[in-house]
């Protein structure tokens, strides 16, 4: 087994190297938390939309997959809409340390957007409709991306939680004081 260090090193250098290639990569907590700027498959329903996934990397990464999910809204059956968890095999069950987190943006994330598993479904909705009525998921999927993963949907979003938390360590203080501190 290799040393803790070792595992480190392997976790840096993974986040190098996606923050390296095409990713826009924002990290939030150290090395092991951040997220990625996700672009919608071509020729796909998703195409055109942008999505922001969150990443955080555990202690025993590589050897144990990342936890990953979709911050902003989308709409399909292996990606639990409220939560954004996605349920993929080869990241929850079947990862191995011979992945890094390239593959995850390069092949995995892509791969399940461009061929959903209706068989598998975190979303029952999105699945049936996948099956039944494809037109109409086409449709509710082009929906979402206008709605909720484009760069103005991020940025009216990231202002909405910037917003939130501003208020929110306000209401800490008393209303005059608060007051006070606008001023």
């Amino acid at each position: 087994m290799s040393s803790p260090s070792a595992g480190k090193r392997r976790m840096d250098n993974d986040v190098i190297k996606l923050i390296e290639s095409k990713h826009e990569v924002t990290i939030l907590g150290g090395l092991n938390e951040f997220h990625v700027k996700f672009f919608g498959p071509t020729e796909t329903p998703y195409e055109g939309g942008v999505w922001k996934v969150r990443v955080y990397l555990p202690d025993n990464y590589p050897f144990k997959s990342p936890s990953i999910g979709f911050v902003n809204k989308i709409y399909h059956p292996n990606i639990d809409e409220s939560s954004g968890t996605v349920c993929l095999d080869v990241i929850n069950q079947a990862w191995t340390a011979l992945y890094d987190l390239s593959n995850i943006f390069e092949s995995f994330l892509p791969q399940l957007l461009t061929y959903p598993n209706p068989v598998d479904p975190l979303n029952r909705d999105a699945a049936a409709l996948y099956l039944h009525e494809p037109e109409e998921y086409h449709r509710k999927v082009a929906d979402y991306v206008q709605r909720y993963a484009t760069e103005d949907a991020l940025r009216a979003a990231q202002q909405e939680r910037e917003s939130s938390d501003s208020e929110s360590s306000m209401s800490d203080y008393s209303e005059d004081e608060a007051r006070d501190m606008e001023l």
